[in-house]
């Protein structure tokens, strides 16, 4: 797949999210599932394991350690073999990436973890990254299967069943924990504006607390 077809996908997707919503039924995503549940949002509490993955270089990574720490960080689940729904998910994050240009990598981190670790080994992930990822601090993970299902655990995205897992992406802050996860297919522009209110939430902690310093001062 190449970057101009997932970009038609990505905007087709969107104009029809009501009926694809659930087109996770089926290992390609495309079997009906009867009237779809409306694209919604729910406050979450994450937990990463401490196992050991891999990214798309193939380099030992650890998810909380090495690429969450204190970023704030958008954070997606997908298969290189779906054909429907995981590459809108990833066209998403795509166009996420664009709209946050220079703050990836630095203020802001993408993560996109394989569901499916027995056939997405590194190299597999590094070629399917392509179509989507502009520029730097996109990691996309595999790992061993027990490494990958405890941490899908830990992030509320673990299905028995990979072809049932639902589309998902998480947005939240590294250092101070608040966590969103968005259900459906989520316009980019509402990932960025959770982006941008975690990062001003930031500001005014910060210049809260200097205000306390000053205040406290004899």
């Amino acid at each position: 797949m190449n970057a101009k077809p997932a970009c038609t996908l990505l905007a087709l997707s969107l104009a029809l999210a009501s009926q694809l919503a659930l087109a996770h039924a089926g290992h390609d995503h495309g079997a009906p599932a009867g009237a779809p549940p409306a694209a919604h949002q729910e406050k979450a509490s994450v937990r990463f394991a401490d196992v050991s993955l891999l990214d798309q270089d193939g380099m030992p990574v650890r998810l909380e350690r090495d690429l969450v720490g204190e970023h704030l960080v958008v954070m997606g689940f997908i298969y290189t073999s779906c054909t429907t729904v995981c590459p809108v998910v990833s066209s998403i994050m795509g166009k996420v990436q664009q709209q946050l240009g220079g703050r990836v990598g630095e203020e802001v981190r993408l993560v996109s973890i394989s569901v499916d670790p027995q056939r997405d080994d590194a190299k597999r992930l590094q070629r399917y990254a392509k179509a989507f990822q502009h520029g730097p601090g996109w990691s996309w993970l595999t790992g061993s299967p027990y490494a990958i299902s405890e941490t899908l655990k830990g992030l509320g995205s673990f299905s028995a069943d990979l072809s049932q897992h639902p589309p998902l992406i998480l947005v939240g802050d590294g250092r101070s924990g608040h966590w969103t996860r968005y259900y459906g297919f989520t316009d980019p522009d509402v990932l960025v504006g959770e982006v941008n209110r975690l990062s001003a939430r930031r500001v005014h902690a910060k210049g809260t607390a200097i205000a306390e310093h000053h205040e406290v001062q004899p």
